[in-house]
């Protein structure tokens, strides 16, 4: 997370900051906002969550899904 306290002189590079990252702009009078893209280029999973890290593969996950389905795998 990236806060600015001057983001008018440098509002390009705040704005690509944004694309990167959760940006804070914070006024003079103390008021914050926080900047976020409409429309981002890189989207992401909706399963993506942060703070889990996983050496699983995707196809790894679909083959455990495709056996439990033909019940080929043992569930608990």
């Amino acid at each position: 997370m990236k806060i600015y306290n001057e983001a008018r002189q440098n509002f390009s590079t705040v704005l690509n900051t944004a694309l990167k990252e959760e940006v804070i702009i914070t006024r003079k009078d103390g008021n914050r906002f926080q900047l976020v893209p409409i429309n981002k280029k890189v989207k992401k999973s909706p399963l993506d969550i942060e703070g889990i890290d996983t050496d699983i593969t995707t196809q790894e996950i679909i083959d455990v899904l495709r056996e439990c389905r033909a019940g080929t795998i043992a569930t608990s």
